[in-house]
């Protein structure tokens, strides 16, 4: 019996997981189009432009990761704020991953 409801318990997370992960990309986009879509709007930069959130401009400037991403929100950089206190670890992490995929997919 423990057996049975560990394997439906796992198919159970199997068909939750890509929901999830669906919520966090809505969640993505919200915060960016709330907090950077005004500066980014479709992946530009209206600040420096060259310096945008496409994938070539992320890589050529070693931005092209979770990481890169999350600490450029956190901390800011010349024109950009920092977000830290302004948006909670969930928004920052789910804008991150949001501007990766955008990037990668050509906004």
């Amino acid at each position: 019996m423990k057996l049975i409801l560990s394997v439906l318990a796992l198919i159970g997370a199997l068909f939750l997981l890509p929901a999830a992960a669906l919520a966090d990309g809505a969640d993505g986009a919200q915060v960016f189009s709330s907090n950077c879509a005004s500066c980014h709007m479709g992946g530009g930069n209206v600040v420096n432009r060259s310096k945008t959130l496409k994938q070539e401009t992320l890589e050529q400037y070693d931005m092209a990761s979770l990481e890169a991403i999350t600490y450029q929100v956190i901390h800011g950089k010349n024109a950009m704020p920092s977000f830290l206190g302004r948006l909670s670890q969930d928004q920052i992490e789910a804008v991150a991953a949001y501007v990766l995929d955008q990037a990668g997919s050509g906004w």
